[in-house]
Protein backbone atom coordinates (compact mmCIF):
# COMPACT_ATOMS: atom_id res chain seq x y z
CA UNK A 1 0.00 0.00 0.00
CA UNK A 2 1.02 3.33 -0.84
CA UNK A 3 1.63 5.34 2.05
CA UNK A 4 0.18 9.44 1.97
CA UNK A 5 1.19 11.55 4.89
CA UNK A 6 -1.65 12.99 6.43
CA UNK A 7 -0.58 15.15 9.41
CA UNK A 8 3.27 13.31 9.42
CA UNK A 9 1.09 9.97 9.85
CA UNK A 10 0.61 7.46 6.92
CA UNK A 11 -2.89 5.69 5.96
CA UNK A 12 -1.91 2.90 8.06
CA UNK A 13 -1.12 4.61 10.87
CA UNK A 14 -4.00 6.66 10.78
CA UNK A 15 -6.73 4.29 10.14
CA UNK A 16 -4.79 1.32 12.33
CA UNK A 17 -5.06 4.05 15.76
CA UNK A 18 -7.68 6.30 15.76
CA UNK A 19 -6.98 7.19 19.27
CA UNK A 20 -3.42 7.91 18.82
CA UNK A 21 -4.12 10.36 15.53
CA UNK A 22 -6.62 11.97 17.50
CA UNK A 23 -4.22 12.79 20.35
CA UNK A 24 -1.72 13.93 17.41
CA UNK A 25 -3.99 16.23 16.02
CA UNK A 26 -4.64 17.36 19.49
CA UNK A 27 -1.41 17.93 20.99
CA UNK A 28 -0.71 19.67 17.71
CA UNK A 29 -3.44 21.98 18.22
CA UNK A 30 -2.22 22.99 21.43
CA UNK A 31 1.22 23.35 20.54
CA UNK A 32 0.34 26.69 17.99
CA UNK A 33 0.20 29.88 20.28
CA UNK A 34 -3.30 31.03 20.47
CA UNK A 35 -4.31 33.83 17.78
CA UNK A 36 -5.81 36.86 19.56
CA UNK A 37 -8.82 38.29 17.04
CA UNK A 38 -10.46 41.47 16.44
CA UNK A 39 -13.37 41.42 14.90
CA UNK A 40 -15.13 44.54 14.34
CA UNK A 41 -16.91 45.38 17.45
CA UNK A 42 -20.21 46.38 14.85
CA UNK A 43 -20.68 42.65 14.26
CA UNK A 44 -20.39 43.51 10.37
CA UNK A 45 -18.78 40.73 8.92
CA UNK A 46 -16.38 42.64 6.56
CA UNK A 47 -12.69 43.93 7.35
CA UNK A 48 -12.15 46.81 8.77
CA UNK A 49 -9.26 49.46 9.86
CA UNK A 50 -8.31 50.55 13.23
CA UNK A 51 -5.59 53.86 13.80
CA UNK A 52 -3.91 53.97 16.50
CA UNK A 53 -2.92 57.76 17.28
CA UNK A 54 -0.81 57.00 20.16
CA UNK A 55 0.68 54.56 18.42
CA UNK A 56 0.83 56.34 14.80
CA UNK A 57 -0.19 53.09 13.57
CA UNK A 58 -2.87 51.75 10.96
CA UNK A 59 -4.20 47.79 11.23
CA UNK A 60 -6.05 46.46 8.65
CA UNK A 61 -8.16 43.13 10.47
CA UNK A 62 -10.01 40.89 7.73
CA UNK A 63 -14.07 39.92 8.79
CA UNK A 64 -12.32 36.90 11.27
CA UNK A 65 -10.59 39.65 13.06
CA UNK A 66 -7.17 38.67 11.84
CA UNK A 67 -4.43 41.15 11.12
CA UNK A 68 -3.58 41.36 7.58
CA UNK A 69 -1.80 44.51 7.32
CA UNK A 70 -0.10 47.57 9.60
CA UNK A 71 0.95 50.13 8.21
CA UNK A 72 3.04 53.39 9.79
CA UNK A 73 1.13 56.54 9.61
CA UNK A 74 0.96 60.43 10.58
CA UNK A 75 -1.98 62.35 12.19
CA UNK A 76 -2.53 65.84 13.10
CA UNK A 77 0.35 67.96 14.54
CA UNK A 78 -2.22 69.54 16.99
CA UNK A 79 -3.69 66.44 17.96
CA UNK A 80 -7.47 64.91 18.49
CA UNK A 81 -10.34 66.64 18.01
CA UNK A 82 -13.39 66.88 15.72
CA UNK A 83 -14.45 70.96 15.58
CA UNK A 84 -14.07 72.27 11.91
CA UNK A 85 -11.41 74.45 11.36
CA UNK A 86 -9.95 72.86 14.22
CA UNK A 87 -6.91 71.07 11.51
CA UNK A 88 -7.17 68.12 14.27
CA UNK A 89 -7.64 64.65 13.44
CA UNK A 90 -11.41 63.24 14.66
CA UNK A 91 -11.83 60.53 16.52
CA UNK A 92 -14.63 57.76 16.63
CA UNK A 93 -15.78 55.52 14.48
CA UNK A 94 -16.25 56.36 10.76
CA UNK A 95 -16.81 54.89 7.24
CA UNK A 96 -14.85 54.68 3.74
CA UNK A 97 -17.41 56.67 2.20
CA UNK A 98 -15.44 57.53 -1.24
CA UNK A 99 -12.34 56.22 -2.97
CA UNK A 100 -10.43 58.10 -4.96
CA UNK A 101 -7.15 57.45 -6.96
CA UNK A 102 -8.46 54.46 -8.95
CA UNK A 103 -4.75 53.71 -11.23
CA UNK A 104 -2.88 57.01 -10.56
CA UNK A 105 0.70 56.46 -10.56
CA UNK A 106 2.02 57.01 -6.82
CA UNK A 107 3.23 60.46 -7.35
CA UNK A 108 0.06 61.50 -8.81
CA UNK A 109 -1.06 64.89 -7.54
CA UNK A 110 -4.91 64.98 -6.39
CA UNK A 111 -6.01 68.15 -6.42
CA UNK A 112 -9.78 68.93 -4.84
CA UNK A 113 -10.40 65.37 -5.11
CA UNK A 114 -9.52 65.47 -9.03
CA UNK A 115 -6.54 63.30 -10.30
CA UNK A 116 -3.94 65.88 -11.80
CA UNK A 117 -1.67 65.68 -14.82
CA UNK A 118 0.90 66.82 -12.24
CA UNK A 119 3.10 64.84 -10.44
CA UNK A 120 5.43 65.23 -6.91
CA UNK A 121 8.57 65.47 -6.99
CA UNK A 122 11.30 66.89 -4.47
CA UNK A 123 11.69 69.76 -6.48
CA UNK A 124 8.62 70.96 -6.47
CA UNK A 125 8.09 70.68 -2.83
CA UNK A 126 11.73 72.88 -2.58
CA UNK A 127 9.50 74.92 -4.32
CA UNK A 128 6.57 74.96 -2.20
CA UNK A 129 7.68 73.60 1.14
CA UNK A 130 4.59 74.01 3.34
CA UNK A 131 2.27 72.68 0.57
CA UNK A 132 0.62 69.78 1.82
CA UNK A 133 0.37 67.52 -0.87
CA UNK A 134 -2.35 64.65 -1.60
CA UNK A 135 -0.57 62.36 -3.43
CA UNK A 136 -1.85 58.32 -5.13
CA UNK A 137 -4.96 57.75 -3.31
CA UNK A 138 -7.70 59.16 -1.26
CA UNK A 139 -10.31 57.31 1.72
CA UNK A 140 -12.86 59.42 2.18
CA UNK A 141 -13.94 59.09 6.18
CA UNK A 142 -17.64 59.86 6.73
CA UNK A 143 -18.49 59.86 10.65
CA UNK A 144 -20.60 57.36 12.65
CA UNK A 145 -21.42 59.09 15.57
CA UNK A 146 -23.88 61.84 15.67
CA UNK A 147 -22.87 64.90 18.09
CA UNK A 148 -19.12 63.41 18.28
CA UNK A 149 -17.98 63.44 14.59
CA UNK A 150 -21.51 63.54 12.20
CA UNK A 151 -23.10 66.59 11.96
CA UNK A 152 -22.88 70.24 12.11
CA UNK A 153 -19.46 72.01 13.41
CA UNK A 154 -17.85 68.40 13.85
CA UNK A 155 -18.60 66.60 10.51
CA UNK A 156 -15.78 64.65 9.03
CA UNK A 157 -16.58 64.33 5.76
CA UNK A 158 -17.80 68.10 5.57
CA UNK A 159 -14.36 68.50 7.05
CA UNK A 160 -12.05 66.33 3.89
CA UNK A 161 -10.63 63.87 6.38
CA UNK A 162 -9.18 61.48 4.13
CA UNK A 163 -6.46 58.31 4.50
CA UNK A 164 -4.26 59.21 1.85
CA UNK A 165 -0.52 59.68 0.78
CA UNK A 166 1.40 61.84 1.26
CA UNK A 167 5.08 62.70 -0.25
CA UNK A 168 8.87 60.98 0.99
CA UNK A 169 9.54 64.72 2.60
CA UNK A 170 7.11 64.23 4.88
CA UNK A 171 7.95 62.83 8.65
CA UNK A 172 6.02 60.06 9.57
CA UNK A 173 5.59 57.42 12.71
CA UNK A 174 4.94 60.95 14.47
CA UNK A 175 1.78 63.58 14.28
CA UNK A 176 2.53 66.29 11.64
CA UNK A 177 -0.48 66.21 9.80
CA UNK A 178 -2.75 68.81 9.13
CA UNK A 179 -5.98 66.75 10.45
CA UNK A 180 -5.97 63.63 8.03
CA UNK A 181 -4.11 60.43 8.41
CA UNK A 182 -0.79 60.25 6.00
CA UNK A 183 0.29 57.59 4.91
CA UNK A 184 3.36 56.29 2.39
CA UNK A 185 2.47 55.72 -0.88
CA UNK A 186 3.06 52.47 -1.29
CA UNK A 187 0.56 51.65 2.05
CA UNK A 188 -2.18 53.61 0.88
CA UNK A 189 -2.14 51.90 -2.35
CA UNK A 190 -2.00 48.85 -0.95
CA UNK A 191 -4.84 49.29 1.83
CA UNK A 192 -7.01 51.43 -1.39
CA UNK A 193 -6.52 47.66 -2.96
CA UNK A 194 -7.24 45.57 0.32
CA UNK A 195 -10.38 47.80 1.46
CA UNK A 196 -14.17 48.29 -0.31
CA UNK A 197 -16.42 51.10 0.01
CA UNK A 198 -18.54 50.95 3.70
CA UNK A 199 -15.63 50.15 5.48
CA UNK A 200 -15.55 50.51 9.53
CA UNK A 201 -12.72 52.65 10.66
CA UNK A 202 -12.19 53.53 14.07
CA UNK A 203 -9.46 56.26 15.27
CA UNK A 204 -8.41 55.84 18.75
CA UNK A 205 -6.21 58.13 20.56
CA UNK A 206 -5.86 55.74 23.30
CA UNK A 207 -3.62 52.94 21.09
Amino acid sequence: MALVCWLGLSVTQALGAPAQSADFVLRQQLAAPAEVLHPDPHGHAQPWILIGLRSQQLTLYDAMGRQQMRFTISSSRLGAGERVDSYQTPRGWHQVCAKIGDGADADSIIYHRQITPWHYTAELHAQYPDKDWVLARILWLCGMEAGKNQGPGMDSHDRAIYIHGAGAHEMFGIPSSRGCIRMQTPDVISLYQAVGLGTDVEIDEHR
